[in-house]
């Protein structure tokens, strides 16, 4: 047991305290009464409890015990000797003391125990826990296995690595361990990495004018001479093959392509060889854009659309694309500057591509239209998707409409084929129905496996959120039979006295059993019941589900992207519920706006269109005799769009012959187009994952920096101001493509791709020896030459202590009070005042007094 202080100087206040008490002493004490020599004591005791409370004292026990921590580095950059690394740990294993504890953990991005701190001798585990490889993180593995044991046992790290860092600092980290008794010894690991052949660098032109000749430079690393092929793409689809010869070391190929297509244009090489030790550095990507003529996409809804050969075709670059050809990726969409929907039925799109729709508008300015038809707008499915968002149009008719009253069963599988997103996304979009319905609506749905489910039965429905948890509850499990859960159905709507009645039947599977669906169908069309089918995955029977939609007068889905699920319920729940298609000859209303030179002498005559509520802020142009707006447009975020809901065909009807259909297409296509001052920001590479934004016009004080995927997913970004118009940006994303959109506080805004590349794991390097010998002399440690030194004595001592800082404070407190007592009250015992009362009463003044008393008496 030994006395250990933390905060020793505190012990210096002893000086200034000796010296006024001693000078108080050598003046005051010989001729001080007792009482005032007892309270010198006690002072000084005080003060001398109260100095060495704040030095922070502790007793200290030793023990013998010890920890030994090993980290073994499994990141991808030494794929194949984890192995290696666990023979040279348990071969040690051997020299371990009786004293001596023992865990091994692995690290690479994150941190796992492979054995636990133990004192026995355990055998190392034969498969080695596989987690993130991505990158190395000495640093806070270091920290983590400092904390995982006894922080009051002398510790010694034991790091199996090669020392190439890829996050963080372990050194910094070093400034983070507050242990005073923690040794880190290195164990440095070559790469066994060979034959690896890397794509270091690919350059492409950041700019170019189409038909411009591109020059692509690409740099490729080998670790020995060989032989490998250099693919390049175009937006996903392959543009070039090139047979290379590889020397060992740095190899620059240089290549020239046309551009032949304009927009922001994503190239890729992919390298392919046989032997290669990592494939993920075998590609990398970048982006250029091409400068021409605007590029219009004309998305049709499986019919061609008219609207194409109405354009100006010499002004403007049109590709027309069936909805099941749109691209999936941002940078697909981002090669064009609008997009028009002409008919396009929601459930042929899809959530994602919504999505990336919706960023392409609202982030890179790219124009938006939808054109109506019996597909489109609240009919294709679209109500409260990312296309509605944009739209300055809602799906919803708040007019005065008159809407049938409706009774609608959702019939729905949850057999245990259903387990997972496609069970998820059929809840979520029979719960959106339930939003899509009107107060007076009846609604039923039934979840089936072998036997019908009955979530609730047909009724209006009075508490909207207590149905949609209901359906959000069910939950996956059993086979699947289908004839009894539709008849309940039908028997549940057909005495119901209501002007349409529907059933939307959802499976996945096979019915179980055969039954006679035609004369339940027939007799539910006896009753005013209508029935559409959706097949789901390549398991159901779709003969069975699209006789049955045929037969019931219904529609069939056959759904092969299940995120489609919701915008189906939603378009059949709306298509029943609303008269959506005002189908009677009318004249538009014409107001104030962009298309005036072309409506300054009146328009013909409109056939039909899809009834919409315009949003607050939307500049409606056109206008239907009953309220309804026929062409509105406004901005979203960078992005214009435009609602037309008369259509591109027939329901324009006199538009047709109108001598100026054309210039009112192309004017739409105008409108579309951005109208923001664009400034090339500077855009650079400052570290890995840490890119730097500066306007180089110097106009700009507060720049705005977003970064989106090629899913459309938003990334989370941290950005710091380093100057007025300049910050640094970072940015968590995969490597792949990134596009940054970055506007200024005056609406200037600047769009481009970046690559993010694959990381610093991936790239063949010498071990850092340098760090790994600086990180064991920093803790008193060494860079092993044998493992067996790892169980060595260590310079620390283990031991626990406690500390006496809170007994010193309280001894101090008796002291203090037991002063105060004293200088209150005296020195005097009860025994002596007894003496003295009993010296003063035999006293002769005592006696006088009582002679006299007596007297009186």
């Amino acid at each position: 047991m030994e006395l250990r202080l933390d905060e020793p100087l505190w012990l210096f206040l002893l000086v200034p305290a000796i010296g006024y008490f001693g000078w108080f002493g050598i003046k005051n004490f010989p001729t001080s009464s007792k009482l005032a020599k007892v309270v010198y004591i006690l002072r000084i005791a005080t003060v001398a409890l109260l100095i060495f409370a704040l030095a922070a004292p502790s007793l200290f026990r030793p023990v013998k015990e010890e920890q030994v921590i090993f980290l073994l580095d499994r990141s991808a950059s030494l794929e194949g000797m984890e192995k290696e690394m666990a023979t040279a740990i348990e071969t040690a294993l051997s020299a371990k003391k009786d004293h001596q504890s023992v865990g091994v953990y692995t690290f690479a991005e994150d941190f796992l125990s492979l054995m636990p701190l133990t004192a026995e001798s355990e055998v190392l585990p034969a498969d080695l826990a596989i987690g993130q490889d991505g990158h190395t993180n000495i640093a806070r593995a270091l920290e983590l296995a400092s904390n995982s044991g006894d922080t009051d046992l002398a510790t010694r790290v034991v790091i199996l690595t090669d020392g190439n860092e890829t996050q963080s600092s372990v050194l910094e980290s070093l400034n983070r361990l507050e242990s005073d008794r923690l040794q880190v010894d290195v164990w440095p690991i070559e790469q066994t990495a060979q034959n690896d052949i890397a794509v270091s660098r690919f350059e492409t032109p950041s700019r170019a004018f189409l038909g411009e000749a591109q020059s692509f430079s690409v740099t490729v690393d080998s670790d020995a001479v060989a032989q490998a092929k250099l693919v390049f793409s175009m937006n996903d689809r392959d543009l070039d093959t090139k047979e290379i010869d590889l020397s060992e070391g740095q190899n620059v190929f240089n290549y020239s392509y046309p551009a032949s297509s304009e927009g922001l244009l994503k190239y890729e090489v992919r390298l392919e060889a046989d032997q290669d030790a990592f494939l993920e550095n075998n590609s990398l990507v970048s982006v250029t854009e091409v400068s021409g003529n605007p590029e219009v996409l004309v998305v049709n809804g499986g019919e061609p659309s008219p609207i194409p050969d109405l354009l100006d075709r010499n002004n403007l670059r049109v590709t027309e694309l069936s909805s099941d050809q749109l691209p999936s990726s941002l940078s697909g969409i981002l090669r064009y500057d609008s997009i028009i929907f002409d008919n396009v039925s929601g459930t042929s799109v899809g959530e994602q591509q919504m999505n990336i729709i919706e960023q392409a508008v609202q982030q890179f300015g790219v124009g938006f239209m939808m054109v109506g038809g019996e597909q489109s707008f609240g009919l294709g499915g679209y109500f409260k998707t990312p296309i509605e968002r944009l739209l300055p149009v809602e799906m919803e008719v708040k007019g005065k409409h008159e809407l049938p009253s409706l009774g609608l069963m959702i019939v729905m599988d949850r057999s245990g084929s259903m387990m997972g997103m496609k069970m998820e996304l059929a809840k979520e979009a029979a719960a959106r129905s339930v939003e899509l319905l009107r107060p007076n609506d009846i609604l039923g749905v039934i979840a089936f496996d072998d036997h019908p489910w009955e979530i609730f039965s047909a009724a209006k429905v009075t508490d909207p959120q207590d149905a949609v948890d209901k359906i959000l509850g069910i939950t996956p499990g059993g086979g699947t039979e289908i004839y009894s859960s539709l008849q309940q159905a039908y028997m549940e709507l057909e005495n119901l006295e209501l002007q349409r009645k529907h059933i939307i039947l959802l499976t996945d599977g096979q019915s179980a059993t055969s039954n006679d669906y035609g004369a339940l169908i027939e007799g539910g069309k006896d009753n005013n019941i209508t029935l559409s089918t959706v097949s789901i995955g390549q398991d159901a029977d779709r003969n069975l589900l699209e006789q049955l939609a045929n037969t019931g007068s219904g529609r069939f889905y056959d759904v092969t992207d299940a995120t489609t699920i919701p915008a189906i319920l939603s378009r059949e729940t709306i298509m029943m519920s609303r008269t959506f298609i005002v189908d009677e000859p009318f004249y538009p209303v014409v107001y104030d706006s962009q298309w005036n030179e072309l409506f300054g002498d009146g328009v013909p005559q409109l056939n039909a269109y899809i009834a919409t509520t315009a949003k607050s802020t939307a500049s409606v142009a056109l206008e239907s005799e009953e309220g309804d707006p026929v062409l509105a447009s406004w901005n979203y975020g960078l992005g214009k769009t435009v609602a037309y809901t008369s259509g591109s065909g027939a329901w324009s009807g006199d538009f047709q012959n109108w001598d100026r259909w054309p210039d009112f297409w192309n004017h739409s296509v105008a409108e579309l187009l951005p109208a923001f001052e664009e400034i090339p920001y500077s855009v650079t590479r400052k570290e890995q994952g840490v890119y730097t934004v500066e306007d180089p016009t110097q106009s700009s004080a507060i720049l705005t920096v977003t970064a989106v995927d090629e899913q459309g997913n938003e990334l989370p970004l941290q950005t710091e101001p380093v100057a007025p118009g300049k910050v640094d940006v970072k940015v968590d994303a995969d490597s792949g493509l990134v596009f940054f959109s970055v506007t200024n506080e005056n609406g200037a805004a600047y769009k481009t791709g970046l690559t993010i590349p694959y990381g610093d794991e991936y790239r063949t390097a010498e071990t850092n020896v340098p760090l790994l010998t600086t990180l064991a002399e920093r803790t008193g440690g060494q860079v092993l030459t044998t493992m067996d030194e790892a169980f060595r004595d260590m310079p620390f001592t283990s031991g626990t202590s406690r500390p006496i800082q809170l007994f010193l404070l309280f001894a101090a407190m008796v002291l203090f009070f037991s002063d105060i007592t004293l200088r209150r009250f005296g020195l005097l015992k009860p025994g002596l005042k007894r003496k003295a009362a009993k010296e003063e009463a035999s006293s002769p003044a005592a006696i006088d007094q009582l002679i006299k008393a007596k007297k009186r008496g």
